[in-house]
């Protein structure tokens, strides 16, 4: 008789409680957070969606559009401007290592052999608008486009 009623009591009591880690995972929710973020980011950077979804793929556009126009209808109701994104992409600078030789014996050839003459540790800079295919400095500078 008891054990009848203990049955359903146990079960009414489980219930109730939340078990810990048998919730949702929590990584999933900030991984929406985060694409969220990163629409609202796009649209402040005067990007369309499409480039927003271009540039952040492991995103999920579902989250990417909910923070886009989240904050489409902010910067809508506040009057922001958004601010225009603009990506530079830097070229490494090579570090230039003089070349050392070891010394060999201790005697005459040692100190005849001419000392190597130190380079410079930077690196010879290209000028900016180098052809990248040719590697040739155009003769005249582009035509700048107005609009």
């Amino acid at each position: 008789m008891i054990l009848r009623l203990l049955i359903p009591a146990a079960a009414l009591l489980l219930t109730a409680c939340e078990i810990p880690g048998m919730g949702p995972d929590p990584r999933i929710a900030l991984r929406e957070a985060e694409a969220k973020a990163v629409g609202g980011a796009c649209r402040h950077g005067l990007r369309s969606i499409e480039d927003c979804y271009a540039l952040n793929e492991e995103a999920s556009k579902a989250a990417v559009f909910a923070g886009w126009k989240a904050m489409d209808e902010y910067m809508r109701e506040n009057k922001i401007e958004g601010v225009r994104a603009s990506v530079q992409t830097t070229e490494p600078v090579e570090e230039v290592l003089p070349e050392v030789k070891p010394k060999t014996g201790k005697g005459k050839a040692a100190k005849d052999a001419p000392e190597p003459e130190p380079e410079t540790k930077t690196a010879a800079k290209k000028p900016a608008s180098v052809d990248k295919a040719t590697e040739k400095v155009p003769t005249k500078p582009p035509a700048k486009a107005t609009n």
